[in-house]
């Protein structure tokens, strides 16, 4: 077995395939795009990364709907997608991933727990949105919702 870390192993596949990716995140901060650049020679498939944390900046910058903020809040799976196909489309990449959530440790609710965070990934096959609640302190929580992201690009691209 290798010891490669996941954003190695999703660099590789990216690298492979001459595919580019770019991220929008909001409960992680960047921390997604911060592993994904640690790796050597990963601008040859990151193209760029938003920062969302505000409603506006969604909408502004990554074209999220506010009727889907109105609608369904910035911790749903709607939002998550539109910033995934959103920072897709504005930076020109091959896939997007989106991530939105509660990290906590205030914020949440009985409908929207702390820990809730979904994860978005869109490409040439579609779309796919995951509901997680994961547990822990604040810093636990980002951590565990940027390895799931990076597991669900590598599921995403097979």
């Amino acid at each position: 077995m290798n010891n490669e870390l996941l954003e190695e192993k999703v660099g590789t596949v990216l690298k492979n395939r001459s595919l580019t990716l770019a991220c929008a995140e909001s409960c992680t901060g960047g921390l997604l795009t911060s592993r994904l650049t640690d790796v050597a020679g990963s601008s040859a498939y990151i193209k760029g990364a938003v920062v969302s944390y505000s409603n506006e900046v969604k909408m502004s910058h990554l074209g999220v709907k506010e009727e889907t903020l109105a609608s369904y809040g910035a911790v749903s799976k709607e939002t998550a997608r539109e910033m995934s196909e959103g920072v897709r489309s504005r930076i020109g990449a091959d896939l997007g991933v989106g991530i939105t959530g509660i990290a906590g440790p205030g914020g949440g609710s009985a409908e929207k727990p702390v820990g809730l965070v979904y994860i978005s990934v869109a490409g040439a096959r579609g779309t796919v949105v995951k509901r997680n609640v994961f547990a822990g302190t604040r810093t636990q929580i980002k951590h565990q919702a940027v390895d799931t992201a990076l597991n669900m690009l590598l599921e995403y691209l097979g």
